[in-house]
C-alpha cells in the first residue's frame, strides 16, 4: 500500500510564502511524475506545478515566478515553494505521484488527502 502524506499549508497573509511537503510511502519501486493540483470551493482540480516523466517542469501561467517544485528523490518526497501568495491562490493542494511499486509493474496514480492554503487579503 502506497500513501502519499502532505503537510505545510496553513493560512497566510497576501504577499506571504508557504512551503508544502508531500511524502511517499509503502511498496515504491519507482516515481514517475510528481506534482501538485490545487482545487478552489466549486471549482475543477488543476495542475499547479509538476515534475514530467523527463525530469523537466510544468507551472500553472498563473503561478511562473512564484512557485517552484522541487524534489528529494532519496527521500521520495516532492516540495512547493509558494511566494508572493494571493488571495486567489487560496484551495486545497494535493499532492500527485505516478508511479510503479514493482519492476515492469504497471504505473498507477496516487493522491494525498489535501492540505488547505488560505490566502487573506
Amino acid at each position: 500500500q502506497v500513501q502519499l502524506v502532505e503537510s505545510g499549508g496553513g493560512l497566510v497573509q497576501a504577499g506571504g510564502s508557504l512551503r508544502l511537503s508531500c511524502v511517499a510511502s509503502g511498496r515504491i519501486f519507482s516515481i514517475n511524475v510528481m506534482g501538485w493540483y490545487r482545487q478552489a470551493p466549486g471549482k475543477q482540480r488543476d495542475l499547479v506545478a509538476a515534475f514530467t516523466s523527463g525530469g523537466s517542469t510544468n507551472y500553472a501561467d498563473s503561478v511562473k515566478g512564484r512557485f517552484s517544485i522541487s524534489r528529494d528523490n532519496a527521500k521520495n518526497t516532492v516540495y512547493l515553494q509558494m511566494n508572493n501568495l494571493k488571495p486567489e491562490d487560496t484551495a486545497v493542494y494535493y499532492c500527485n505521484m505516478a508511479l510503479r511499486t514493482r519492476y515492469q509493474g504497471n504505473l498507477y496514480d496516487y493522491w494525498g488527502q489535501g492540505t488547505q492554503v488560505t490566502v487573506s487579503s
